[in-house]
């Protein structure tokens, strides 16, 4: 398996030094960004596999930049902030950011939450249970592409987060899906107190089908035991 490329994008000094050499120890190549631009020049020259992001950054903050990344594949996204709040938090996972980990961290947990990622990122459409494209309710999910196809045939390009989700759902038509469920398939990680990862991830998949006329509920929330996809997928 090829050594994974992590792209560390942080303007301090001594946080982005203090990363670099934790996941060096941890056998990964390491590259460093302080500001969006350093950051592109970073991926074009480079595979990057994941990137670890401060959101208070120079010119572009992490926000601005988490729609930029999102518009790679198979890169992984995990926000790395001394933002602790739940606004910022919150929107960073509606961007598109797979993880979030506020700061002052635990070396060993952003670690972990790294290589789970990572262990997504490189199963993302390796999965047997379904096809590559699944129709359902006249919407398409494209494995290929990883992305949402409407019946209109607007596209929508799906963060990693919802892809799996969305996903999960399909291969698991009239289910009770849990949180703790649909939580571990989207980061490979268990449901931690008051996360609203999962929350926050169904209701931007709803978006999508609510940009289309349809009187169809096609995630119903059970309450107090998760979610259940009701479409028609077809065989």
């Amino acid at each position: 398996m090829q050594t994974p490329n992590i792209l560390i994008v942080e303007d301090e000094v001594v946080t982005r030094t203090t990363l670099k050499s934790l996941f060096e120890a941890e056998g990964y190549n390491v590259f460093e960004a302080e500001n969006g631009e350093e950051m592109h020049r970073c991926f074009e020259a480079n595979a990057i596999d994941c990137v670890i992001m401060d959101i208070n950054l120079p010119g572009k903050n992490g926000l601005i930049l988490a729609r930029e990344v999102r518009n790679r594949k198979n890169v992984g996204l995990i926000f790395l902030t001394g933002r602790d709040n739940d606004v910022d938090r919150i929107l960073g996972l509606e961007i598109g950011a797979d993880d979030y980990l506020t700061k002052p961290f635990n070396p060993r947990e952003l670690t972990i939450r790294a290589r789970n990622l990572l262990s997504r990122t490189s199963s993302a459409g390796e999965d047997d249970d379904l096809p590559s494209k699944v129709s359902f309710n006249g919407w398409t999910l494209d494995g290929d592409s990883r992305s949402l196809v409407a019946p209109s045939g607007n596209e929508f390009r799906l963060p990693r987060s919802e892809f799996r989700a969305l996903h999960l759902f399909l291969s698991n038509p009239g289910k009770i899906l849990t949180r703790e469920q649909l939580i571990m398939e989207m980061t490979g990680r268990e449901l931690r107190p008051n996360d609203r990862t999962v929350d926050v991830t169904i209701r931007r998949i709803r978006k999508h089908f609510e940009s289309e006329p349809n009187d169809e509920e096609l995630i119903v929330t059970i309450h107090g035991e998760g979610y259940r996809f009701c479409g028609e997928v077809d065989q």
